[in-house]
This record gives C-alpha cells, structure tokens and sequence, in this order.
C-alpha cells in the first residue's frame, strides 16, 4: 500500500518534535497505521537543523507554505506555525485541495473553528486537533470518544502550564508573582510578552474548545470570561492554605439550568482535590459525567515530544480513517454538525460561586458588623472569617471571609458598597471558590 505523505508547516519546538516522532517511531506507527507515514514536504522560513532529528528523511523543505498546501502528493497538512494568519488561510487551502489537516493550533479552532469545521464538513475531510488543549494529555479524544456515552456536568482544567508555575512557586516558597514570572521566562516557560499565559488568553481558548465538545455548542470564545493571575499576591497564597485551600487558575466548564458557562480565573480549591496538588508546569483536566462519575487527565501539556505525540496520534487516526465514509467519521466536535444546540453561554454575572474575599478594615468596634451587614443585605451567608492581629502602629488589619455559593452580580454590589465604606482601605481582593465535589 502506497505511503500516507505528510506536508508539514512550521519546524519549530512542536514542528521538530513531530520530525522526531514520526522519524524515530516510523515502524512502531505504520505498524498501528497500518500504513507507512512519510513526511514528503515541510516549509519553514527559519528552523535549527542541529536541533532536530530525522531531517534528512523529509524529501522536500522549502520556505513556501502554500506550495505544500497545493502540492497534489500531499494527502495530510500538519499546521503548526501557530497564530491566526496566514494559518487560517493556510488551513482552509489546504481543505478546499481535498486534504485532512491537523493543527495544534488552539487560538485557530477557538476563533475560527466554526468556520473551518464546515469547510471541512462539506469537503469531506477531517480536522483534527488533539495537540490544541494541553498538550500530550489526550482530553478530546477522552471527550468526543471515550465519554460519548455521558452527560458532561462540569470541566475544571489546569490548561496552563506557566500559571500553574508560577503559582506553585508563590505557594512552595512564598514568592511574588513578578519575581517568579522571570523566572518563568528564563526558564522558557514564559514568552518575553507573557499575556497570553498569565492573563488567561491561552487557557480561555483551549476552554472555549472543551466546552464546545462537553455540550454539543458552537465555539464561542468571545463568550468565555476570562481573568490572570497577575494580581495574587503571596499572603492570599498563604491565606488559602490557612483556611485548607489552593489557589489553581482554572478554566471550568458548566452546565446550569440557565445555560452554559464558560470562565478562566483564579479559583480557590480545597487541598485534598487530586487537582489541587497539580503543581510545576503539569497540567490536569477533571471531568464530571453523569454515568462514569469524575475522571482525571494528567501530563505534559506543553513541550517538543509531548505535543508532537498528540500531533502524531492525530495522523495515525485520519490514516486508519482514510478508507472510510466521510458522514461516519468521529464529529469534529463530538456532536454531529447538524445536532450542535443555541443553548445560551452565561454573562459572568449570573454565574454562582463562593468566594474568598480579603479587605483592609479600620480596627475598632462596629467595622466587622458593618461589613457582615452589607453582605446579609445582598442574601450572602459567611462561611469562615479570619481577622489578623494588626502590627505595632496598624491602623487597618486584612480581614479573610469565605462565603457560600451566590451569584457574581450579587456579589459585585455587595464589594461595591463595602469599598464605599470610611472604614475600608483600598479594594476588596476577591478570588472564586470550587469544591469541584465529585
């Protein structure tokens, strides 16, 4: 049987990762394939040869994306230049020639996904992205294969492996933020413009994309509230972990009776979860379904060969595929296309969790009842509250609550109008709550 030829764009971490992959592991994978994978052209306009194994096994490389996306002895394009363009235009050529593409671009899926998905849809041909969310860690394959038979509940991922780095070094040794951020970016963990990873840009779409394939809705990235963690300071870490939690920044997918919801944001999880004690770089998606219960996927999320295995595998899977009818393949998006719901994705507001709230009150009689009136007002229960002892010469002392479950908008009015009071100093720091109960 002839060769499946590969056309790879971009040489890069992921891109010389997969040469390595598909060079080094070239009889393990055409013995699972079922068919030699070669990769017969690859175009990259700047690439290190030392750097990457297998080069001299690739029959063509040039510097002319699109000359692979037309080259007709291509059967499967491999994207991962990354980005939005020219990758969309590159994506779509190379559906519209006939070809099956695979990416591990989550910013593309998030954005434009919809739009090439249909493409694909009419063409014939499949769109696969397993590399897109967490790196090697296999969750969509989990989601639109292994969990087909479940009602997904909820998502909560660690889908970032700098913010999951940053935060376990403030929490293991008590560092600031900034401090550890650097370090982030000497160790290649962190781009030189960082905001991407710490303000959750990145997280936020592989999010949108784990919640188009939990609930069967359209991508929708616009719609997913997103928040950084480059406001938590070391004592709200050391907070946390007085009162039995840690903080994890955490994409969750929900299902409510309202609709959907879609958020990234720093989030205050009991110690004891299994996610809680995801630290370093790693990444973690848990899984809530109504037959199987809670599952948990852990690994490398970032990474030359980690994701280049998710790539690889992707390759093996539309090989296995080729021979088989189009309308029967597994839907891009778990759901057939024509079966995706309008079930609504929530505004932040209307979302309900508990919360963590710190504030610096003026220390003498009243102020705490003042402030524990306010939240009675706006129908907000306490569960815990902490006052630390003020310093020599304190006039104000941080005060610590966790309340239970009540919905954002509530709680917005309720922070309004304790920061209105003559007797708190600066803003309220508010961090969300799980229990992620399963």
């Amino acid at each position: 049987m002839e060769p499946v030829k590969i056309g790879l764009l971009g040489l890069g971490t992921v891109g010389g990762g997969t040469v390595t992959v598909l060079t080094g592991n070239a009889e393990e994978i055409a013995r699972r394939a079922g068919r030699e994978i070669r990769i017969a052209h690859a175009a990259a306009r700047e690439y290190d040869p030392s750097r990457i194994q297998g080069l001299e096994r690739i029959d063509t490389i040039s510097d002319d994306a699109f000359a692979v996306v037309d080259d007709p002895e291509i059967d499967i394009v491999i994207e991962l230049i990354g980005g939005y363009s020219p990758a969309r235009e590159l994506v779509l050529k190379a559906i519209a020639n006939g070809k099956h593409v695979v990416t591990a671009n989550k910013a593309l899926i998030a954005l434009h996904g919809n739009e090439i998905f249909a493409a694909a849809q009419a063409k014939g041909v499949t769109v696969a992205f397993e590399a897109a969310v967490a790196g090697g860690v296999p969750i969509i394959k989990a989601l639109r294969e292994g969990l087909a038979a479940n009602h997904v509940e909820w998502i909560a991922g660690i889908i970032n492996g700098t913010g999951n780095f940053i935060l376990t070094e403030m929490r293991d040794k008590g560092r600031a933020f900034a401090e550890v951020l650097a370090e982030a970016q000497q160790l290649g963990y962190a781009e030189a413009d960082p905001s991407f990873d710490v303000e959750g840009t990145d997280a936020a779409h592989k999010l949108t994309i784990l919640g188009s394939l939990a609930f069967g809705i359209p991508l929708q990235f616009d719609k997913t509230f997103t928040e950084g963690i480059s406001r938590i300071e070391p004592q709200d870490v050391a907070y946390a972990a007085e009162l039995g939690y840690r903080i994890k920044h955490l994409g969750i997918a929900r299902r409510a009776a309202a609709g959907i919801e879609l958020r990234v944001h720093p989030t205050l999880i009991p110690h004891r979860r299994l996610i809680a004690n995801v630290d370093g770089v790693m990444n973690a998606v848990l899984v809530k379904c109504d037959a199987v219960g809670p599952t948990l996927y852990y690994g490398a999320g970032a990474g030359a060969l980690p994701t280049a295995s998710a790539v690889v595998a992707d390759v093996v899977d539309i090989t296995r595929a080729l021979t088989t009818d189009p309308t029967n393949r597994v839907p891009h998006l778990a759901f057939q296309p024509d079966e995706l719901s309008d079930t609504p994705v929530l505004p932040m507001d209307a979302i309900e969790t508990a919360y963590y709230l710190r504030l610096l009150a003026l220390d003498r009689p009243g102020v705490m009842a003042g402030i524990a009136g306010i939240l009675g007002e706006e129908g907000i229960s306490i569960e815990a509250i902490k006052q630390k002892e003020p310093g020599a010469g304190d006039t104000h002392v941080p005060l610590i609550m966790l309340t239970h479950r009540i919905k954002e908008g509530d709680m917005n009015r309720a922070i309004a109008r304790i920061e209105a009071l003559e007797a708190v100093q600066g803003a309220v720091v508010r961090i969300r709550m799980e229990s992620l109960e399963g």
